[in-house]
C-alpha cells in the first residue's frame, strides 16, 4: 500500500469525485479510477458505494480513511523530522592551507555554509601545503588548500579559478622599489629569503634559470608575517605569493611582480575514500557549488 495511493483515496474522499479529485491531482480520470480499483483490489474490500452524483464511504472505506489519514500524518511528520535533521547538521571540520589569496574565497565558503548550517565550526590551520597534506593524510584534516607543485595523487580535489602570483618583497625606500617588476637579474646578487618548500623552489629555480647557482640565498621560511619582518629590517628580499601580502602587512614593506611572471594553481583538496562527517561532505558539495568542478 503506497503513500501516493492514499493520497489519491483521501483526495477523492475530500472531493466526493473522482473527476474532481483527478483535477486537484493533476492526473488523468482514467488513471485515478484504475489506481482506487487498485487499492480495493489490493484490501480486498469495497472501499466505496459510487452513486450516481456523488461517491460515498463504505464502512471499510470509514476505516480505511482514518488509518490513511493517521499514516499521512506520520509520513509527513517524519519527513519534517528529517528535513530539521539535515538543517541541524553540526560538527567540526578543519581546513588546513598556506597564506594565500584564496584564503579569501575560503572565508566566503565557510561564511555562507554556517548560515545555512550554524551548528557547524571550523578549525583554520595555516601551514605549507607540505604539512598541510602530511596532516590531511594522517587524518588530522579534512580539507586543504594546496599551492601547486604538490603531489595530490591520493586526493580529490577543485583547482581554484584565480591563480597566486609570485612577487618580490622589499623595503619601500628601496631602490628597486621604484620599478613595477624585478627580473632575475635584478635579485642575483641580493640577499633572499626564499620558501622552505623544496617543489617550490624547483620551480624558482626554473625561473631564474642559470642564475639559481649564484643567488644570495640568506634564509629560507615558510610564513610570510615572519619573513616580513626581516624584509623589513632591511636585511632581505623575500619571495612570496602575492596572496600572502596582508598576512605581512607594514606600511614600509612593498612587493613587486617578477619578470617575466611566475605563478602558481592552487587546489582545495581532500582525501581520496576518506571517511567524513556529515558537516565535511556536505561542505565540500557547497564548495563544488561555489568554485565549480575543475580537475584538468
Amino acid at each position: 500500500m503506497e503513500i501516493r495511493v492514499l493520497k489519491y483515496f483521501l483526495a477523492v474522499v475530500r472531493e466526493e469525485s473522482i473527476t474532481r479529485a483527478a483535477e486537484v491531482l493533476h492526473i488523468t480520470q482514467p488513471t485515478l479510477s484504475r489506481q482506487l480499483a487498485q487499492l480495493e483490489e489490493e484490501v480486498g474490500v469495497k472501499l466505496f458505494d459510487r452513486g450516481t452524483r456523488r461517491i460515498v464511504l463504505t464502512d471499510e472505506g470509514m476505516l480505511l480513511r482514518r488509518r490513511a489519514e493517521e499514516i499521512i500524518d506520520l509520513s509527513d511528520k517524519t519527513l519534517g523530522e528529517l528535513l530539521t535533521r539535515e538543517e541541524q547538521v553540526e560538527g567540526v571540520i578543519t581546513i588546513g592551507g598556506g597564506e594565500l589569496n584564496a584564503m579569501e574565497q575560503i572565508a566566503e565558503l565557510c561564511g555562507t555554509f554556517r548560515k545555512k548550517y550554524p551548528r557547524v565550526r571550523f578549525d583554520i590551520y595555516t601551514a605549507t601545503a607540505d604539512v598541510v597534506k602530511e596532516r590531511i593524510e594522517r587524518g588530522n584534516i579534512d580539507i586543504g588548500v594546496l599551492l601547486e607543485p604538490i603531489n595530490i595523487e591520493k586526493f580529490e580535489y577543485i583547482r581554484f579559478p584565480e591563480k597566486e602570483q609570485w612577487v618580490a618583497l622589499m623595503r619601500k625606500d628601496d631602490p628597486l622599489a621604484q620599478n613595477d617588476t624585478v627580473t632575475a637579474k635584478q635579485l642575483e646578487p641580493l640577499p633572499l629569503i626564499v620558501p622552505r618548500r623544496l617543489n617550490v623552489r624547483g620551480e624558482l629555480a626554473n625561473w631564474f634559470g642559470e642564475r639559481f647557482e649564484h643567488l644570495n640565498i640568506a634564509y629560507t621560511g615558510n610564513l610570510t608575517t615572519n619573513i616580513a619582518m626581516i624584509v623589513q629590517k632591511g636585511y632581505g628580499y623575500a619571495i612570496v605569493v602575492g596572496g600572502s601580502l596582508p598576512f605581512g602587512d607594514r606600511a614600509d614593506v612593498v612587493s613587486r611582480l617578477l619578470s617575466p611572471a611566475l605563478d602558481a594553481s592552487v587546489v582545495f583538496a581532500w582525501k581520496r575514500e576518506q571517511p567524513m562527517n556529515t558537516a565535511t561532505r556536505k561542505f565540500i558539495e557547497h564548495a563544488k557549488c561555489f568554485l565549480g568542478i575543475d580537475r584538468a
